[in-house]
């Protein structure tokens, strides 16, 4: 069944830091996008930064969203946000009523909180992407890929190539997101279990220290002995800078598992010819060759 239909309509929020005013033109042009696609689109009432990196309180935030599952008209939500605030809301969201009103989910890098929150406490599968894509400099393709997938039941934008690290078949449901922002769930009822799941781990900013750190909390709260496999996203800023270690090196150096299966994608994380992984999906991925 597609996600989205012409006539639908479709809610953006900002559950994260509060974009500046500075992004109007952007979200302008991405609701013009939306619009040529047939859809309706609905703004959160609070959305442009008004203190700081603050919108709205993270209770008013929260209660935008309720509003947005509420809302028999919307049929899928995306926020366009990004940075450090999104596990806020956590504390403030009805989950019973989302179990209720199911509706689809996307958000990418600091949402990766909600979209694993989500997950745990609904059951429902979630979407890590990031709508801005669609007027990114790969829009064309974004575009084309957005609505192959969402309203023509493609695989298109759900399909990401790998390379085989190590290990040969790799299976279970899929979690995780932004290595950093993910971490934000130790300790609370928000974190899934990791017990045979395959985890996804990708991350824009930080250099070999940081991503070290990251790692080797993973690996004290006993990730890597739990999970069936490992994805590595995109790692932007170790990339682009062609740190040593390399984040392969890096992971194969920490997790020291080798019989973990891990592989390696540049199509999922903050590039923006990035594809969407759904959060709550089964993969099942084997060698070739």
């Amino acid at each position: 069944m597609a996600l989205l239909h012409k006539r639908d309509s479709v809610g953006l929020i900002a559950l994260s830091n509060g974009p500046a005013l500075m992004m109007k033109d952007t979200f302008e042009q991405l609701e013009q996008v939306l619009k040529e696609m047939g859809l309706n689109v609905i703004w959160a009432p609070k959305l442009y930064r008004q203190e700081s990196v603050f919108q709205a309180s993270d209770s008013e935030k929260a209660e935008m969203l309720m509003d947005f599952y509420r809302n028999d008209e919307l049929v899928a939500i995306f926020d366009v946000s990004g940075g450090d605030l999104a596990n806020g809301v956590l504390s403030y969201l009805d989950y019973d009523l989302m179990k209720r009103y199911p509706k689809p989910f996307f958000g990418y890098s600091d949402l990766s909180v909600v979209v694993n929150g989500l997950y745990t406490k609904t059951h429902h599968k979630t979407y890590l992407y990031q709508i801005r894509n669609l007027v990114s400099e790969d829009a064309s393709k974004q575009q084309q890929w957005f609505k192959e997938t969402l309203f023509h039941q493609k695989d298109t934008l759900f399909q990401f190539d790998v390379e085989w690290i190590q290990g040969e078949t790799l299976e279970g449901e899929l979690i995780g997101g932004n290595i950093r922002c993910f971490l934000k769930l130790a300790g609370t009822p928000y974190l899934p279990s990791f017990e045979k799941k395959i985890l996804l781990l990708e991350s824009y900013s930080g250099d070999v220290a940081k991503m070290a750190t990251y790692l080797n909390q993973y690996k004290q709260m006993g990730v890597f002995e739990q999970i069936n496999g490992l994805i590595l996203g995109s790692f932007t800023e170790m990339e682009q800078k062609q740190y040593e270690p390399d984040i392969v090196s890096l992971v194969k150096s920490i997790v020291n598992l080798p019989q973990l299966p891990i592989v390696k994608t540049s199509q999922i994380g903050h590039r923006p010819d990035s594809k969407c992984a759904i959060i709550g999906e089964r993969l099942m991925m084997k060698k070739e060759g």
